[in-house]
């Protein structure tokens, strides 16, 4: 698990913030369910509050753990499915770092320990929690909220068959204090916890009609067809049918020449040159479309899969694309076959689809500005890869041959 400093900003005062706690539905600003790019927006709108952020996800595999967004001066870190890039899991690692309100009451923080009894007697009667023995946690249950509390082993014997009396007051008179507070979606009536239990929170479904995470269907060299919206956008179409089918662009901009295609040797054109090609930028789908700037006609889409440890990650949202090969077809039953290329094929997966293409045709360097290495790109008729070193797909760049 890679961590990479996300911003930091020097000269704030840290203390502890106080947060909303709603069980089952989030903490502060963050709603469980949240896609990862809102939660950065969030964060943006108050640097003085959150000043230190991390991202931490596995660079190797990233589909295989969470990624997450940790406030270590705050005491509190977001989970996100790696897959969906929505928020499932809230957890609270340092109670003493982040004060809570929850109704009128307020609870963590420096001031106020939130010990068992304080918990038991802010949220009210529960059923016995489950003892881990191997870890000498208690973990308490409320829906969609859980508090662990660490048990001394001289007084593992107040935690008889897993369960304990409520509220849990050692011999000494003492009471436990919270370790971890987790903030779940109790929809699914999981009880999640630490360890294995930590598994079992999911992201709250999406609403039916939502357009987070559509599929984008693609026909090589002909056109794409969104799967919720039920709208296509062929080659050759114009700007008004663009807007017409998807609405308003998030963002236009002109062309630089083109860094994603072989140049010719005897190119006298620098690359930083512009050209009377535009993109629409459709960030909250993943996608950008290339016109040309002559006819005004769509000449390229360019598909984003949104991976973190690329240098684009979250300036666009996830493209749920599905790309047929040859052999394969658009039915139903055939969307997982191993003729479809999604975001979570790797790129060996994809030559074994479309069969070998050669060597690397552009290597984009790293810089300062990209401090995560080297991409490569490799193409095909009508489509082009961009991959990273770990292997994944980082763009998708369609055209027509």
């Amino acid at each position: 698990m890679l961590q990479r400093p996300r911003r930091r900003c020097e000269g704030t005062a840290m203390g502890a913030i106080i947060l909303d706690l709603r069980p089952g539905s989030g903490i502060g600003p963050f709603d469980l369910g949240m896609p990862i790019s809102e939660a950065f927006a969030q964060i943006e709108q108050q640097p003085n509050i959150y000043d230190v952020v991390h991202v931490k996800y596995f660079d190797e595999e990233p589909l295989k753990l969470d990624i997450v967004i940790s406030f270590p001066d705050h005491g509190f870190h977001l989970r996100f499915d790696p897959w969906s890039q929505r928020l499932r899991l809230i957890e609270v690692f340092d109670i003493k770092r982040l004060q809570m309100r929850y109704a009128a009451s307020l609870i963590g923080g420096p001031s106020t320990l939130a010990t068992f009894v304080a918990v038991y007697a802010l949220f009210g009667p529960t059923f016995p929690g489950i003892y881990d023995k191997d870890r000498g946690v208690y973990t308490l249950f409320y829906p969609g909220l859980s508090f662990a509390f660490p048990i001394p082993s001289q007084y593992t014997d107040c935690c008889n068959d897993g369960e304990a009396e409520l509220p849990l007051e050692f011999p000494d008179g003492t009471t436990p204090v919270t370790c971890r507070v987790s903030v779940y979606d109790s929809a699914a009536d999981n009880k999640v916890g630490v360890g294995s239990l930590l598994n079992k929170a999911i992201a709250p479904p999406l609403p039916v009609d939502s357009l987070y995470m559509e599929e984008v269907h693609v026909k090589l060299g002909e056109e794409l067809w969104f799967t919720v919206g039920g709208q296509h956008i062929p080659f050759g179409a114009s700007p008004q049918d663009v807007w017409t089918e998807l609405g308003r662009p998030c963002g236009i901009h002109q062309k630089q020449v083109d860094q994603m295609v072989i140049h010719s040797a005897s190119d006298p054109r620098p690359r930083t040159t512009l050209c009377g090609d535009y993109f629409y930028n459709y960030f909250n789908r993943g996608l950008d479309i290339l016109f040309d700037g002559q006819t005004h006609k769509i000449k390229k889409f360019v598909l984003h899969t949104n991976y973190p440890g690329h240098a684009d990650f979250n300036s666009y949202i996830k493209c749920n694309f599905v790309i047929y090969g040859s052999g394969g077809s658009q039915s139903q039953e055939d969307n997982a076959s191993k003729h479809c290329i999604t975001p979570s094929t790797k790129w060996e997966q994809v030559k074994e689809i479309l069969g070998e293409c050669g060597r690397a045709a552009i290597q984009t360097q790293g810089s300062t500005s990209n401090p995560f290495g080297s991409t490569f790109v490799y193409g095909y008729q009508n489509v082009a890869f961009e991959v990273m070193k770990n292997g994944y797909i980082a763009t998708v760049t369609l055209f027509k041959s």
